[in-house]
């Protein structure tokens, strides 16, 4: 930096005068009470003069004050005060990785992305402290930063090494937050390789993001001894934070080629089909689930309404299954493909689990720390949950409502924390007793609740059935992907390999997905962030007709099928399916693809065993009606005994009547432990039974 000092404030005002005059005197109506910063693009900045903006880069705190001074003095000559105002810079010329900040980079500009894992309450920090000399009274000035407070080294008035003390009234205080900024690599949705780093928010940065929020930061690389112990991966070192901005949606970097073979892609008359096998192409079959995943990764479309109720495009699924039939490497996938993804599991997951929680900062202080979970983090993408059956039951109650209302409330004492979790939920689950058992409703055999099962857009049961003819294909699909890796690696290992290149290429090319990875991500990007379909008459038609027909084709007593909220998932669903194709409009064939998959999501998962008939109530209430009815029938004729005794029905003749409900003495004895619990039925005495009457 060769200028002189007066020579690089005249500098910034003339930059000031030629890109930010407008910028200025808004501030100036503005400040302090609305406003107290100007954000400078860097790139302006080196467009007006390249090595003072390089200058600021690797002396940001020297130059940044020669700026704010050159604020003051513009300020004035415009005849306004703008006293403390800061200067925040942004959209510098590259991004640097937070795991590759290194030890040349203390006390240099750089900027860095992530999502705000977790942020501390504000609190008020000492900025400059006052210290007062104990022997003869002098206020000495001095700066301070993070840690501990930095006491002068000697008094100014009597040269002494003190004692001091800190003049609270003459010292100047700052708002202060702490934040964890945590960095994903693109494709990687776990938590193992995440890389973290302290953030330092100051002054009117304070309470402008919350945990979730994707960030760009601009801000000094500082040095932290005590920061070895946090969960920091860079241990040592700190981003003093000058200027923080929303990053874009996806940080993908979507050239023209892509968007040429994207556009290609999307003319394609057999793009569905190239898609879905583009999904696992590893995993045989589950072409239904695999649709429903690429429906979900495209998205539905989020609605504003004037009355200000919001309408969410994200679409939630269910994979319901027994072990080993590969819904958890589907879970993976979906987390490699989708734009954005966190991938968890009840196994591995953080104590903060789904949702969020406060956390006290440290066993020392009184301040709490926010942090987002699985949902939050994923906010505008898909978090895939595996082992979903595994989680509490009260982080899955919680859950329930997260979903539906797609915001985290987090609470402690007097602060409040509002979280977007605006993202797609991918839950994968096992039975409850291990494996499905075909001949009992799939609601009782779940360990989630019936409300927060009602939540899915789409709910697939999948189970392993012995089929010797598709055991076959089955066989024959590992066989070959697992045969194409052998060619692989011995191409690559060995130096005189016995298979020519061509075969090996032809074995690969068959469990290849059509459409690569990359570019399946950024497909899906380009239409979530261009694509804004509307639905023709015909569609919205055939949906109406699947709606009204489904639900006038059962009796009176039956249970309802299809409720609003699934004609509200047909909608997304039919969204979804149009910007595979990049289509402005949903078309017929879209209402029609999802009709099916909705239709026969229901028919897996909704057929009542005894009955062999489709009984919403399996689903939405955990029972089929057919269970129902017997447990009323238990009832009444636990009513028709004790009519004949004074002192309650017996249990023993209860059971040895339960035959006559159609059940066997096992069940229910069961169902009566249940009506007991629910206090339909109580026992006057031992082995005595009397059935609580129904309110009016």
């Amino acid at each position: 930096m060769g200028a002189g000092n007066s020579e690089i404030v005249d500098a910034f005002e003339k930059f000031f005068e030629h890109y930010y005059d407008e910028e200025i005197k808004e501030l100036a109506e503005k400040y302090p009470d609305e406003q107290r910063s100007l954000y400078v693009d860097w790139q302006y900045l080196h467009r007006f003069n390249a090595d003072l903006a390089d200058d600021f880069l690797r002396q940001p705190g020297q130059v940044r004050r020669f700026a704010e001074e050159g604020l003051r003095f513009y300020g004035h000559s415009m005849n306004v005060s703008l006293g403390q105002a800061h200067i925040r810079l942004y959209n510098l010329d590259e991004r640097t990785d937070i795991g590759e900040i290194r030890s040349r980079h203390i006390n240099q500009l750089v900027e860095i992305t992530g999502t705000v894992d977790s942020i501390s309450q504000s609190q008020s920090s000492l900025a400059e402290a006052a210290f007062e000399c104990q022997l003869c009274g002098t206020l000495t000035r001095v700066p301070q930063g993070r840690g501990d407070e930095q006491e002068p080294h000697e008094c100014q008035g009597c040269e002494q090494e003190g004692p001091f003390r800190v003049n609270e009234d003459q010292s100047e205080f700052v708002d202060t937050q702490t934040l964890y900024l945590e960095q994903r690599p693109a494709g990687v949705g776990t938590d193992d390789d995440r890389e973290i780093i302290v953030v330092e928010l100051r002054d009117d940065l304070v309470d402008e993001v919350v945990p979730g929020n994707t960030i760009n930061v601009s801000g000094i690389v500082r040095r932290d001894e005590e920061l070895k112990d946090s969960k920091a991966s860079v241990p040592d070192k700190y981003i003093d934070a000058i200027g923080i901005s929303e990053a874009q949606e996806y940080q993908l970097n979507i050239r023209d080629e892509d968007k040429e073979q994207i556009v290609r892609l999307a003319s394609d008359d057999d793009i569905y089909e190239k898609m879905v096998e583009s999904i696992a192409p590893t995993i045989y079959g589950c072409d239904q689930e695999k649709l429903a995943m690429l429906l979900q990764l495209f998205s539905g479309v989020t609605k504003q309404l004037p009355d200000e109720t919001r309408i969410r495009g994200d679409i939630h699924i269910g994979l319901l299954g027994d072990p080993g039939v590969g819904k958890s490497q589907l879970a993976r996938y979906a987390a490699r493909v989708a734009p954005r993804a966190v991938h968890v599991s009840a196994t591995n997951t953080t104590e903060v689990g789904l949702t969020a929680a406060a956390k006290r900062t440290s066993s020392s202080n009184s301040t709490w720390t926010f942090e987002a979970g699985a949902l939050p983090k994923a906010d505008q993408g898909i978090a895939c949950v595996d082992n979903i059956t595994d989680f509490r039951e009260e982080e899955l109650r919680t859950l329930h409502d997260v979903l539906e209302e797609q915001v985290v409330e987090a609470s402690k004492g007097s602060s409040t924390v509002s979280i977007p979790a605006r993202a797609s939920l991918l839950a994968v689950g096992n039975p409850k007793y291990g494996r499905f058992d075909q001949y009992e409703p799939l609601g009782g055999q779940l360990a989630l609740e019936p409300g927060l099962l009602s939540q899915f857009d789409l709910l697939f049961l999948i189970t392993d059935q012995p089929d010797e003819r598709e055991d076959k294909k089955l066989a024959d699909h590992v066989l070959q992907a697992n045969y194409a890796g052998e060619l692989s690696r011995q191409e690559s290992e060995y130096i005189s390999p016995e298979v020519e290149s061509e075969e090996v290429e032809k074995e690969i090319e068959q469990v290849s997905p059509v459409v690569d990875p990359d570019l399946l991500q950024k497909y899906a990007a380009y239409a979530r962030s261009n694509c804004y379909p509307r639905m023709t008459d015909e569609a919205r038609e055939a949906i109406k007709e699947f709606y009204v027909d489904i639900r006038s084709s059962i009796d009176e007593d039956q249970s309802v099928p299809v409720s609003a909220r699934k004609l509200e998932a047909l909608v997304r669903l039919s969204e979804a399916s149009a910007r595979i194709r990049l289509s402005d409009t949903i078309e017929e064939s879209d209402a029609e693809r999802v009709i099916e998959l909705v239709r026969s999501c229901l028919r897996d998962i909704g057929i009542d065993p005894e009955t062999g008939e489709f009984d919403a109530d399996i689903v939405e209430a955990g029972t089929s009606k057919s269970n129902r009815d017997r447990i009323k029938n238990l009832k009444h004729l636990i009513e028709d005994i004790e009519e004949e005794y004074d002192d309650g029905a017996p249990t023993e003749l209860v059971l040895d009547r339960a035959s006559e409900v159609g059940m066997d003495q096992s069940k229910a004895e069961h169902e009566i432990d249940k009506l007991k619990q629910k206090g339909k039925v109580y026992e006057p005495s031992t082995d005595r039974l009397r059935a609580v009457p129904e309110k009016d």
